[in-house]
């Protein structure tokens, strides 16, 4: 009789690795949870059990999702190569992670949505820029996982290649938010787009959210089609940014073209900026991700 469950054996040291990495990950995970109450100069306990406030608490999860979302990428990454190796490892990658990160929560705070105070906005409990926050951070690590995931080693080339070519897609959101506010703009005789997200416009913020998440992960299939070279450090930069480009722009075309042939019969603009529809927001947001999940399994193979 054919044995019902066949397991692949696992080597007995895989579980003390597991424990390491386990154990530093939630050490982190503390770390920015303090990090997240000193910034904003509050008490994340208050916010989140004393005032209820739902908005900090997306930000705060969003994150910490992006957190775990890098330290997906150091986890495993020195097994075999001695317990202490892989704790100091497991502490390096995830103390650069949490810095990226934080560097680009506060690219996006203070350059991409330059007319938001978000950290304001949240403690009065705006869903639509707690929304958004959290999706930028997420979609930050997405980027900053696959970079990670895309070098070879742990050396000083490899930080190197990391923190430029996460640089290079912090610019590349940056560039896609603002042709956003161009048409919507357009679109709204002049209109704001920060402004409706600072109004509360949460079906915007949800159509926003899914094209962060959509391009960052569309960005991150430049860890399948480029090749990484630890002194390279021009032709990483320049590699990341052509495919970054142009994989970008692909994915606005296919899901402007999706929502077209999909949403047949409706204006999505005005259901979206001026009705709050989070109805046709949502199927956008599917589109985005959808889409980009679609492309990047196929050029991953």
């Amino acid at each position: 009789m054919d044995t019902l469950v066949q397991l692949i054996p696992l080597d007995n040291s895989l579980w003390t690795y597991l424990v390491i990495d386990f154990g530093i990950a939630l050490a982190l995970l503390l770390v920015l949870k303090w990090l997240k109450g000193a910034l904003s100069k509050t008490s994340v306990t208050e916010e989140l059990g004393v005032k209820d406030n739902i908005a900090f608490g997306i930000s705060l999860a969003g994150g910490m999702l992006g957190l775990c979302i890098v330290l997906s990428a150091v986890v495993g990454r020195h097994i075999g190569m001695g317990y202490t190796k892989a704790a100091i490892g497991m502490l390096v990658f995830g103390a650069v992670g949490i810095s990226l990160l934080k560097v680009g929560q506060f690219i996006h705070d203070k350059l991409v949505l330059d007319r938001v105070d978000t950290d304001a906005l949240i403690e009065k409990r705006s869903l639509s820029v707690a929304l958004v926050d959290a999706a930028s951070t997420v979609a930050s690590a997405i980027v900053l996982r696959n970079i990670m995931m895309w070098v070879d080693g742990s050396d000083m080339n490899a930080i190197i290649a990391i923190t430029s070519g996460y640089l290079v897609v912090l610019t590349m959101l940056l560039m896609m938010t603002r042709l956003r506010e161009v048409r919507y703009a357009k679109d709204n005789q002049n209109g704001s787009f920060q402004g409706a997200l600072r109004k509360g416009n949460m079906a915007l913020a949800l159509e926003h959210t899914g094209s962060l998440l959509g391009t960052a992960i569309i960005v991150s299939t430049a860890q399948s089609l480029l090749v990484y070279s630890p002194d390279g450090y021009v032709s990483n930069v320049t590699g990341w940014l052509v495919v970054s480009v142009v994989m970008a722009v692909g994915l606005h075309t296919l899901v402007t073209i999706s929502k077209r042939i999909l949403l047949l019969g409706m204006s999505v603009k005005q259901e979206v900026d001026h009705q709050h529809n989070i109805g046709v927001a949502s199927v956008g947001f599917v589109l985005s991700v959808g889409l980009a999940l679609v492309v990047s399994g196929v050029l991953s193979h």
